[in-house]
């Protein structure tokens, strides 16, 4: 490989050269470009980027240097080396710890019952239908031998998919038993929906902010994750047009309604011409509705002013029932639903058909029904009792959710999320710091609050870490 001019470049040639460092291995972390495959030639590379030659090979150059590429004589340039096995870290921007999304939901998880999490996006154990589980399992337990042995059907268990479709019509949505799978939850489904959809450097647009799982999962797929501020009545549609047309993306993920952080619900208005944008730009949309059975007052989703045809809807009984049933679903057009079922059968076999059918047993004996409406009074009280006390603690919020389980406040002028977060930390409350939820780093001094996880001790430690980091 020949050596690149002896000269130092000018501020401005050096920050070409980093952008040509960063888009190789950027390329090879997504997995685009693999151990042993062929760089492009250096005029191609010049002008994709829109650099000169010499600014290409002292990138070449710098690269060749630490090990990461090799020359072949009259070949070109190859990727060096074994692959590695590459982190999510590596597939996004470097981030703190305290803000590292897989470390929030590892402190939330893992933390004992000591610990209060008003950061974490459940219930309390005790709001659950404890009762109504055991007794579904032991029925369960009496009953049909293959329900605890067997893999179950393709799709999931046919009565849960038709109780499915039944409730999802009287949301609008028109979606027959066959137009449902049944997974092991939302994030299954959205990692089906990515292995279907999203090929590595794909570029997918998200909410800023979002629920942060979106952009774990994205990243493992090694999707460029692009953010489109929100705003209380839904996406800014100028910005999603904007993007739509700088990064030709796949796919767009989204909250259905009660929006994660946020709690907004998008309105209507916006959903008709985000739908118009979706189409002109040949998108799919992904819409994420597993608040959906905490809505007091449902409005039609996306899934049903668009009929299935490029929205794809997805649920999941995680958060009203129970997290270790394991039990999602996706609704979609029934050629993506069958294509869908072989990357289930390619990837897990099967889902949860004992989760499944003691979910439909809550369904059908009217325990969910129950514990829904339940849910959405304590729910209701706990936001109000919730805001007066983040008003109370110097906090201001976003938007005045009609419903759900979050709250997203600001903090006085000034204070950092984090700081404050990692202060609390020390008197075992675990925050969420509002960049956690944003792509592009937006929220710097926003903080998510549980309403069902947030006692009065919370807002003893939270004014306490203000006052010392203020």
């Amino acid at each position: 490989m020949s050596a690149s001019p002896q000269r130092a470049p000018a501020p401005g040639e050096r920050s070409r050269v980093d952008r040509v460092i960063d888009d190789v291995r950027g390329r090879v972390a997504r997995g685009g470009l693999g151990a042993g495959a062929r760089l492009p030639s250096i005029r191609r590379c010049a002008e994709t980027l829109g650099v000169s030659a010499s600014t290409v090979v002292e990138a070449y150059d710098r690269l060749a240097a630490a090990g990461e590429i090799a020359s072949r004589r009259g070949a070109g340039f190859y990727v060096a080396g074994a692959r590695r096995p590459v982190t999510l870290a590596e597939r996004g921007p470097p981030v703190e710890r305290d803000i590292d999304p897989l470390w929030v939901m590892r402190r939330s998880l893992d933390t004992g019952p000591d610990v209060l999490k008003p950061g974490c996006g459940w219930l309390p154990d005790d709001w659950l239908p404890v009762d109504a589980l055991r007794r579904a399992l032991r029925a369960e337990a009496r009953g049909d031998t293959a329900a605890l042995t067997g893999y179950g059907e393709t799709l999931g268990f046919a009565p849960l998919r038709e109780a499915l479709a039944r409730r999802l019509a009287e949301r609008e949505i028109a979606a027959a038993p066959d137009q449902i799978l049944l997974t092991d939850s939302g994030t299954a489904a959205i990692d089906l929906l990515c292995r279907l959809f999203v090929r590595p450097g794909d570029a997918v647009l998200v909410d800023d902010p979002c629920y942060f799982n979106f952009i774990n999962t994205l990243r493992a797929h090694g999707a460029r994750v692009i953010g489109v501020p929100y705003t209380p009545s839904g996406p800014n549609l100028d910005a999603f047009a904007a993007a739509a047309a700088a990064h030709a993306p796949r796919l767009y993920l989204t909250t259905g309604a009660l929006h994660n952080p946020t709690g907004a619900s998008p309105t209507a208005t916006t959903q008709h011409r985000l739908l118009g944008l979706v189409q002109a730009h040949d998108m799919t949309v992904i819409e994420d509705d597993i608040f959906a059975d905490f809505d007091a007052e449902p409005t039609p989703r996306l899934a049903a002013f668009d009929g299935l045809e490029r929205v794809i809807h997805i649920g999941s009984f995680s958060k009203m029932a129970s997290a270790s049933l394991r039990c999602g679903f996706v609704a979609a057009r029934q050629a993506w639903i069958e294509a869908l079922a072989d990357l289930k059968l390619a990837t897990s076999i099967g889902a949860s058909d004992i989760g499944a059918r003691v979910v439909h047993r809550l369904i059908a004996d009217g325990a969910y029904r129950r514990q829904a409406e339940a849910v959405r009074t304590r729910l209701a009280r706990g936001r109000a009792q919730t805001r007066e006390r983040l008003l109370c603690a110097g906090l201001t919020l976003w938007t005045e959710p009609r419903g759900g389980l979050f709250l997203w406040a600001r903090l006085p002028v000034g204070l950092s999320a984090v700081d404050v977060s990692r202060r609390a930390m020390r008197e075992d409350v675990v925050l969420a710091p509002g960049d956690v939820f944003s792509v592009g780093q937006l929220a710097p001094d926003y903080l998510r609050f549980n309403v069902a996880q947030s006692p009065p001790r919370v807002f003893e430690v939270l004014r306490s870490a203000i006052a010392a980091a203020g």
